[in-house]
């Protein structure tokens, strides 16, 4: 997929946040129809955090300093994995996953601007796709932050990260339904 392509992706789904959960109050992106559901807040603070830990890896392959993973030189499980965990966060897919524990986010209340944080983050995101552009023409591989034996294209892991964020999408607009049939 095209760097644009990643961008215009983004762009839409930074739009999609901002238009649900843009005008909520603190409560309400705090509110959780349950114990063992995430809030709106949680969802959106959970991509922030995990689409963070994939920073170190793509200053390290703008600066030339990556040491590819090894697993990364067997292409068919390079594949295979990247489309594992593609499939796995698919937002049409409605069976839950548990997240690796770096990626969980945080325990109680979140600070309000967590919608305007994540746009912010959205626009650093898009920043480190563009600058990745020449490296994700070469097919370069990297492992994933939360496990160096889980190996997928840099593309690869950036299609991961717009699914992934559609995915959270959808569960925060779940949590934000039950919020509007509550109140």
């Amino acid at each position: 997929m095209e760097t644009g392509s990643h961008n215009e992706r983004l762009e839409e789904i930074k739009d999609l946040f901002q238009d649900e959960f843009g005008g909520l109050t603190s409560n309400q992106l705090n509110w959780k129809p349950g114990p063992n559901t995430w809030s709106i807040a949680q969802n959106v603070d959970h991509l922030i955090v995990i689409n963070t830990t994939y920073f170190p890896t793509f200053e390290k392959l703008l600066v030339g300093t990556y040491q590819p993973p090894i697993l990364g030189k067997v292409r068919f499980l390079v594949e295979w994995m990247g489309s594992a965990i593609l499939k796995s966060v698919d937002p049409a897919r409605q069976k839950k996953t548990k997240t690796f524990p770096i990626w969980e986010p945080k325990i109680g209340d979140i600070e309000g601007d967590i919608i305007h944080r994540f746009i912010r983050h959205q626009e650093e995101l898009k920043e480190w796709i563009g600058k990745l552009a020449p490296i994700l023409e070469a097919d370069t591989v990297i492992s994933s932050p939360a496990n160096t034996k889980i190996s997928y294209k840099l593309s690869t892991a950036l299609d991961i990260i717009l699914a992934h964020e559609k995915r959270h999408f959808n569960q925060a607009e779940e949590v934000l339904r039950l919020l509007l049939k509550r109140e």
